[in-house]
């Protein structure tokens, strides 16, 4: 599950482009942790990115 609760930032399609110009598919995955967190006033896990970690968005549980 790689997509984050709070922002919903998920996978990423691209392609790898070789020197001789041959592409192929690539993914780009977002830094996903999971997470104790306050969620409606319950103790809940989710499933958050780093970004919104550190942005302050989530409230972790003791």
């Amino acid at each position: 599950m790689a997509k984050c609760d709070i922002c919903g930032k998920g996978v990423v399609f691209g392609l790898n482009v070789s020197h001789s110009n041959r592409k192929t598919n690539r993914t780009w995955k977002p830094n996903i942790r999971k997470v104790k967190a306050v969620v409606d006033g319950t103790n809940k896990t989710v499933h958050v990115c780093s970004r919104c970690l550190r942005s302050g968005k989530v409230t972790r549980s003791v």
